[in-house]
């Protein structure tokens, strides 16, 4: 039995002289790795204090003094008119509204009164509006107005059906559109 203890005992010795072994030659292996990156990661945080420190120093010194700003001309008054759910199609609206784009007031009103589309008169009402608004609560001349943009944008589109033949159905869109009109007053030429 004293023998089988000795050989059991000189067994674990020998497993943990092996196992001494095995870490001393994975330490030598990993020290470095251990500098490199011990040496890495500290210059790394460092850096971008550093860096940080001198855009702020930078950017104290070539920082150059604001100038006032130079006065300017007063914005023109933009008198704005919206209708909404107008039932036009917004293909169509767009043409007429692509014509009277830019016009003088006047010449938009005739335009429009004489136009054989259906929108036309949508629209004609809404320059009168955008007009009237300009004069009563922009005291703005009515003859020196010109239309600035006029948008025409997609409304809903309601669905219908139509019974056709052999029991089928077609499809009636109905489509809507909504409508603005922008007007500013003309600058008078010096």
């Amino acid at each position: 039995m004293a023998d089988e203890k000795r050989k059991g005992t000189e067994k674990a010795a020998a497993k943990d002289a092996a196992g001494k072994r095995g870490a001393k030659k994975s330490t030598p292996k990993d020290a470095p790795d251990a500098k490199k990156a011990a040496a890495k990661k500290t210059p790394a945080k460092e850096a971008p204090e550093a860096k940080g420190a001198a855009k702020k120093a930078a950017g104290r010194r070539a920082a150059p003094q604001k100038e006032a700003p130079k006065p300017s001309k007063p914005a023109p008054i933009m008198v704005r008119a919206s209708s909404r759910y107008v039932r036009a199609a917004p293909r169509k609206a767009r043409l007429v509204a692509d014509q009277v784009r830019g016009l003088h007031i006047d010449r938009a009103r005739a335009l429009l009164q004489f136009s054989p589309r259906r929108a036309a008169q949508d629209i004609h009402k809404l320059i009168e509006s955008a007009a009237s608004n300009a004069e009563n609560n922009h005291d703005l001349d009515v003859d020196d107005l010109v239309v600035a943009e006029a948008h025409v944008g997609k409304g809903l589109v309601m669905k219908r059906f139509s019974p056709r033949a052999r029991g089928r159905a077609g499809r009636i869109h109905k489509p809507f559109s909504h409508l603005t009109i922008i007007v500013r007053q003309v600058e008078a030429a010096a």
